[in-house]
């Protein structure tokens, strides 16, 4: 048995509460309201991002799945970012490396039980998935089942924040039909409220309601899912009533919006400049120091984003409230050097409308310290694979730190260590390395959040990443839905209660 300091896992971060936390849904509904008419009515969303991965479950589209309803893990994120049960009705640990997860009663939506070799077989998929899910960056584990109800789960080292880990929306767990030979399909293989049925590339989506969802039959017959990467056109779309739900609206259209159509969360979104520290200009730490020096977050935040952000503090914003109280300030960084007419490359995607402004706002600040910049701005399935492959010196991008896991050591893991998958800096420091690790290893509450405040410290000193500002998203909302799940990861959007 582990010792005593050892069991005192984060009880805000790690516990299991008996009921699942809810998040705030508009007009005050809950995401488990009454029953609806027989039918309901069908709810028109239009969506940011496309399908990248023909909504493949373990990349950036496994947030499309969960965003739409159709898939769920595990466990999930109650308000407060602890870890509640979903598919697993309650969980203990036997070890340092092993929890024994008891799961409720819950169908797939081919028809199919959702047993225990079902979830071993579903996490042994996700744990093989190459290039490897963000969720496991870094982590190595095992699923077996244990009897009928049951499933045990161990890691090769002890992984103190595993509760939340798999309730990353990239640990889904589908039925044995989602495991064909050259592609894992979620059509009719999930177990959330909705089904998915039909795609139509990375335009549109049509789901169904699932009828045997554990959780309550949903309110809305379906959804018709719009891909909509023109920030402009999505609000159009809401004002118009071609859509029922339009995410993400832009900071300059939001006052196009009546006040009742406008939903704003605070979320634990960061929009940063990854400095790519692998090849180019920003090898040397001398010209990674002048672009630091040189940028100036709240003029985006006040300009850019209107008042809907707050400007950088750090990779983890306001949204983590211990985040604060317990920044460390980075040490051990370079000079600045003269750029000298340096020429560099920044790249952004245009799905955010706020980023393509921000990267030009970004380009006279640098400009002026004396850089030459080119900016590139693509779709962002399109941009992102060069990004990560080092093919422009700064990549500029909005990440929400909770939303791969809910475990903010995880995305230091995955972001800024040198075997991390989601490393657009190319950062190779064996500090970082150290002190990232040194947090994962720490399974007290406060100490591990001190651990982790010190490994953001140390990512800072590099200054391979340069914090802009905290965002707040505008969710439209049409004055005749209700339910709206205001979800400050940003892994759900509509449930069992959402309705028109």
């Amino acid at each position: 048995m582990p010792s005593v300091p050892r069991r005192r896992l984060a009880a805000a971060l790690l516990a299991a509460p008996l009921l699942a936390g809810c998040f705030a849904a508009n007009d005050d509904s809950s995401s488990e309201g009454p029953e609806g008419s027989a039918d309901g009515d069908r709810l028109r969303v239009a969506l940011a991002f496309p399908p990248a991965e023909n909504f493949s479950p373990y990349g950036a589209d496994a947030t499309l799945l969960s965003r739409l309803g159709v898939t769920e893990g595990l466990t999930k994120l109650d308000a407060n970012g602890a870890a509640a049960p979903a598919l697993a009705a309650s969980w203990k640990k036997e070890s340092e490396s092993s929890w024994l997860f008891t799961l409720r009663e819950a169908e797939f939506q081919d028809g199919g039980r959702v047993t225990p070799a079902a979830v071993a077989t579903a996490l042994k998929h996700a744990a093989e998935a190459k290039p490897v899910t963000a969720a496991l960056s870094g982590v190595s584990l095992t699923a077996k089942p244990v009897g009928d109800t049951r499933v045990r789960i161990t890691t090769a080292n002890p992984d103190p924040a595993l509760p939340l880990r798999l309730s990353s929306p990239g640990l889904a767990v589908l039925s044995g039909k989602a495991y064909g030979k050259d592609r894992v399909d979620p059509k009719g293989t999930a177990t959330g409220p909705f089904e998915l049925t039909d795609t139509a590339g990375a335009t549109k989506a049509t789901l169904e309601r699932f009828d045997g969802y554990w959780d309550g039959r949903a309110q809305a017959a379906g959804i018709d899912a719009r891909f909509i990467a023109d920030g402009t056109a999505r609000t159009n779309a809401l004002r118009t009533g071609d859509v029922d739900i339009a995410e993400a609206i832009p900071a300059s259209q939001t006052a196009s919006l009546e006040k009742d159509q406008r939903r704003e969360t605070a979320t634990a979104r960061t929009t940063g400049l990854q400095l790519n520290t692998g090849s180019g200009a920003f090898e040397d730490a001398g010209l990674r120091a002048a672009a630091r020096e040189a940028v100036d977050g709240s003029q985006l935040a006040e300009g850019v984003y209107e008042g809907h952000a707050d400007a950088g503090a750090g990779i983890f914003g306001p949204a983590l409230t211990w985040a604060e109280s317990k920044r460390v300030k980075p040490t051990g960084r370079a000079s600045a050097k003269d750029p000298k007419g340096t020429s560099i490359t920044l790249a952004t995607y245009d799905n955010r409308p706020e980023l393509p402004e921000a990267a030009q706002v970004l380009k006279q600040q640098l400009q002026k310290a004396g850089f030459e910049v080119k900016i590139v701005v693509r779709e962002s399935s399109r941009i992102e694979g060069d990004a990560l492959a080092g093919k422009f010196d700064a990549f500029l991008g909005a990440r929400n730190t909770m939303l791969d896991t809910g475990d903010p050591v995880s995305v230091l893991a995955s972001d800024y260590t040198s075997k991390g998958s989601y490393n657009l800096s190319l950062l190779s420091d064996k500090k970082v390395d150290a002190a990232v690790r040194k947090a994962e290893d720490t399974a007290d509450t406060d100490k591990r959040q001190d651990a982790t405040m010190a490994a953001e410290a140390t990512i800072l000193g590099t200054d391979a990443m340069v914090p802009l500002v905290h965002q707040r998203i505008v969710t439209g909302v049409g004055s005749s839905v209700e339910g709206v799940v205001l979800d400050p990861y940003e892994r759900a959007l509509v449930g069992t209660g959402t309705r028109r």
